[in-house]
């Protein structure tokens, strides 16, 4: 169909759109069924006279209101042949619209969807892990088996997993050392005229009682120690002297050394008070084990002017 005379109307010559269009059906357009024909009217047709050209009646998408003209009228115009059902992109001067990808998401591009990169690193770190710890786990086991199997070889090749039957005898504990033993001088057996005082300060006795008396012939104290076990030994004894030597005799278990025991001035005091010369001394002595008698005495020969205070024995 053209824009231009086309001989006697047939009613498939119509346009058969034409009523679909508001324009048409505001010119008087009758759909299909309600008139004769289709298409706008005008004048009836006659038998031998040319029908008018569609060029004389207002086209379709003419009345824009000032908007662009539509190709399909240009060419009507211009008396070029127009395609009915041709796609909008095939006109001249059309351009294919390309519609682009939407990658949607946030930040610079990325998928809206799952970070499932970030989520392929993340297990990717997970399994690393867990491998790295059941090879740590793998190592730490062969290396501690190892070192039982070296162990079993020194041992005289005892087997892994076998059990050793506990012994019935109970283990032997070694009772400690019992403490050895110490005893104040106002305590012990004493031998006339030795007596007990607490005059004179400085003394570590109960109450600060001493034994004094001692400058006389014949005056003695005496003490019985048990001792855990037999050996040598030091007895050491607590005086005071007013600041001159004095000595006195040891007997241990019967036996009387030959060489006194020395009450001397050690701390080389010039002062004659007794409560200014308290000084320490000791002997060396053989002691068996259980009770053992220490005797110290005033002899003829000895210098006995001393004062005593406590008796102890310790190793030596």
């Amino acid at each position: 169909m053209t824009a231009a005379n086309n001989g006697a109307s047939t009613p498939e010559d119509d346009d058969p759109f034409g009523y679909l269009y508001e324009d048409g059906r505001a010119a008087g357009a009758t759909p299909p069924g309600q008139s004769r024909g289709y298409g706008y009217p005008g004048p009836a047709a006659q038998p031998g006279v040319p029908r008018t050209s569609y060029n004389q009646v207002r086209t379709v998408g003419e009345r824009q209101y000032g908007q662009q003209v539509p190709q399909q009228q240009v060419h009507a115009q211009q008396g070029q042949p127009t395609a009915q059902y041709a796609a909008p992109e095939t006109y001249p001067g059309a351009t294919t619209r390309q519609v682009p990808v939407q990658s949607g998401g946030h930040g610079g591009g990325r998928s809206g969807g799952p970070n499932t990169k970030g989520l392929l690193i993340g297990a990717i770190a997970v399994v690393a892990v867990v491998v790295i710890g059941i090879a740590a786990a793998l190592m730490s086991g062969g290396g501690e088996k190892d070192k039982a199997g070296d162990q079993s070889g020194r041992d005289g090749g005892t087997s892994a997993g076998k059990s050793v039957k506990p012994s019935d005898e109970p283990t032997a504990s070694k009772d400690p050392q019992e403490p050895l033993p110490k005893q104040d001088a106002a305590t012990l057996q004493l031998g006339a005229p030795a007596a007990l005082a607490k005059d004179i300060k400085g003394a570590e006795g109960a109450g600060g009682a001493f034994v004094t008396g001692f400058n006389a012939v014949g005056a003695s104290v005496t003490w019985k120690a048990n001792i855990a076990e037999a050996g040598k030994y030091r007895l050491y004894v607590r005086y005071s002297i007013p600041a001159q030597d004095a000595n006195a005799t040891l007997t241990v278990n019967g036996k009387a050394n030959t060489n006194p025991l020395g009450l001397k001035n050690f701390i080389h005091s010039s002062d004659p008070a007794w409560e200014k010369n308290w000084q320490t001394t000791w002997a060396p002595v053989d002691l068996n084990k259980g009770e053992n008698e220490l005797k110290i005495s005033c002899e003829a020969g000895n210098q006995c002017n001393v004062i005593l205070d406590w008796l102890e024995v310790k190793e030596g």
